[in-house]
């Protein structure tokens, strides 16, 4: 027993036995019975002796007061009345008991002295913790902050309560003055003694009005749509903008200062959580081998986390770039362990020799092909590039997989592939077009690609560009004032190219759904004042002109092409090209933006028309039948 239970034991000790005869006093106004006082003497070793023994089965010296919570007091008070029902119900059993009004006013002062003391030892504990950083006369909860920020929490839920009761007990730089909530139930109400006022539309009134220098969203469960709509709040009123973690990236659910952070640009521009088919899912991933070209870059390396998620048989990693490859070979095994069978291999997708090698070995089940060059102006500067890593990277990957027996077979396309400018847009229409063709050729394999826009973090994004910038030369440099791109996150585009997989029949096309296209000078000046910055007066905003190659807008589909839904709501997925004199005139225009005169590309691009147009007239001839 430690010296400090024995001092806990010996203080629940004297207060059991000084508890008892002033109960009696005030239950008879000072006049106690002489047959009560001579029961007082009988009696009260019996009181200090079982109040020890009833708190330690209860577990009460197994608690570490200094951190307790509401429910360790609510232990205390319970231990308290349980042990009032046990000394009364014996002596009432044997005959010598006093009056029930009495047990009623002692249970009441135990709980009152045994609770109360404990919390002024936690009282003091943080006290003395204050006074050893440096703060003798700072006392939690009636200390004042002369230097610290002036928070207004956004959100009077468990989060914001838990908040604001950590920066009142262990922070000197956070001192939060006043509470928005949409819940007009709570109105003037306080949350530990801080007002909450109103709901959002008080926000700019209450900066001022409280003089408030930062403001904290605290609701983890927020949809992306309250959080733009507090940015675009937050941002009239110059304060700095920070938010609280999402509960699903949280440990124990439970709150802190240490996690409070700035709101990302991404959380403004992506969409609410994505909702899987995850038995479908399930259904074509579950103890199968899959193989991930390209997984390591942005895409292919998160394709593979959420594969992981799903116990595929064998998981193999191909890509080129080793230090990617290597990064998330130590990211899963440390997730999984044993429980992942991991393969990294080290590999171009140009090399078709490695790669039917690969596909023999292993024979994968699902081929997930995300390795391709996507810079837009580094194409343009390198076309023959472009062509043998995009276009023939895909042939063989394609080719090696049905060839050694691949259920499926998913492409990663782009926005660009749609009527393209570009050489990067070009080779990837035309890697469309040859899955298609595929199709026809090994019908057992099921083909698609999936075409989506700009991704927001991935390698060589805009964002961390603009973050760069913003951080190194207080100026941003945007091509064109009002061009626009379609954004989504990392893990929504993997997400739903993993669920369009499951969808694959015959060489569809899969769209998803992007939202709204997004001004990049909108964009710009947003993640400006997430930095606590002024567009156009801490950041010049710098337009450049278009670059070689790029579009103002992008486009998800052709008109020729036409877009049905699917059983997914944001996944889509495009009519297949019946007419050929339109597919040849359209791989002419590719071959021209390409600008490659090779033999080899020549001879893709008759192929391809050539297989089209045996599926077409495949097509025509079943419908007669």
């Amino acid at each position: 027993m430690s010296l400090r239970t024995a001092l806990q034991i010996l203080i629940d000790m004297i207060i059991t036995a000084a508890a008892l005869p002033v109960a009696l006093g005030l239950r008879f106004d000072w006049q106690i019975p002489e047959y009560y006082q001579v029961l007082l003497q009988h009696s009260w070793y019996f009181f200090i002796l079982s109040a020890p023994i009833v708190f330690y089965f209860i577990g009460i010296y197994n608690q570490i007061w200094r951190y307790a919570s509401v429910r360790q007091y609510a232990i205390m008070i319970a231990a308290a009345g349980v042990f009032t029902i046990l000394v009364s119900a014996v002596m009432i059993l044997t005959g010598r008991r006093f009056p029930y009004t009495v047990y009623a006013i002692y249970t009441m002062m135990l709980m009152l002295l045994l609770t109360g003391y404990r919390v002024g030892y936690r009282m003091l504990f943080l006290m003395v913790k204050r006074r050893g950083q440096g703060n003798p006369d700072k006392i939690p909860f009636f200390r004042s902050r002369k230097n610290a920020s002036r928070i207004m929490v956004v959100g009077a839920g468990q989060a914001g309560s838990q908040l604001i009761r950590e920066m009142q007990q262990y922070s000197d730089h956070y001192q939060p003055v006043v509470v928005i909530d949409d819940n007009p139930a709570i109105h003037s109400f306080r949350i530990l003694g801080v007002p909450v006022i109103g709901g959002r539309e008080m926000i700019q009134q209450a900066v001022k009005a409280y003089h408030v220098d930062e403001i904290i969203l605290a609701i983890p469960s927020a949809s992306r749509k309250t959080i733009r709509e507090f940015v675009e709040i937050g941002n009239q009123t110059g304060c700095i903008l920070r938010t609280v973690p999402r509960y699903s990236d949280l440990i124990d659910g439970k709150i802190s200062i240490s996690e409070i952070r700035e709101v990302e640009i991404e959380e403004l521009l992506g969409r609410d959580e994505v909702h899987l088919n995850t038995e479908e899912i399930s259904s074509y991933l579950q103890d199968e081998v899959i193989l991930v070209s390209g997984g390591g870059g942005s895409i292919g390396s998160e394709i593979c986390r959420q594969i992981a998620v799903y116990k595929p048989k064998k998981l193999i990693v191909f890509d080129i770039y080793e230090n990617n490859a290597y990064n998330l070979q130590i990211e899963l095994q440390g997730l999984y362990g044993n429980q992942l069978d991991l393969q990294i291999l080290i590999g171009s997708v140009r090399d078709r020799q490695r790669v039917q090698e690969i596909c023999d070995t292993y024979s994968p089940s699902v081929v997930f092909h995300a390795a391709a060059h996507k810079h837009v102006p580094l194409m343009e500067d390198s076309p023959g590039e472009a062509v043998k890593n995009n276009v023939f990277g895909t042939l063989n990957v394609a080719e090696a997989a049905a060839r050694s027996g691949a259920k499926r077979f998913v492409m990663i396309s782009t926005d660009k592939a749609v009527n393209p400018t570009n050489v990067m847009g070009a080779t990837k229409r035309i890697t469309e077009l040859i899955i298609q063709s595929l199709t026809h050729q090994y019908p057992q394999t099921k083909f698609a690609a999936v075409r989506f826009g700009n991704v927001l973090g991935s390698n060589g994004s805009v964002i961390p560009l603009f973050k760069q910038q913003i951080k190194n030369e207080r100026r941003v440099t945007v091509t064109h004032p009002d061009i626009t791109r379609y954004f989504m996150t990392i893990p929504e585009a993997a997400q739903l190219v993993i669920q369009a997989g499951a969808m694959a029949e015959s060489g569809e096309i899969f769209v998803l759904d992007m939202g709204q296209p997004v001004k990049i000078a909108d964009l710009a000046r947003d993640l400006i004042r997430l930095s606590g910055l002024e567009p156009d007066v801490d950041v010049i905003i710098e337009f450049t002109g278009l670059r070689p190659g790029e579009k103002m807008y992008e486009e998800l589909y052709q008109d020729m092409e036409g877009m049905n839904n699917t059983s997914h709501e944001k996944i889509f997925v495009l009519k297949p090209i019946q007419d050929m004199e339109q597919l040849n005139l359209e791989l002419h225009h590719l071959k021209a933006i390409i600008r490659s005169d090779s033999a080899e590309l020549s001879d893709l691009t008759e192929w391809i028309l050539d297989s089209m147009k045996q599926g077409v007239k495949l097509t025509l001839d079943q419908a007669e039948v």
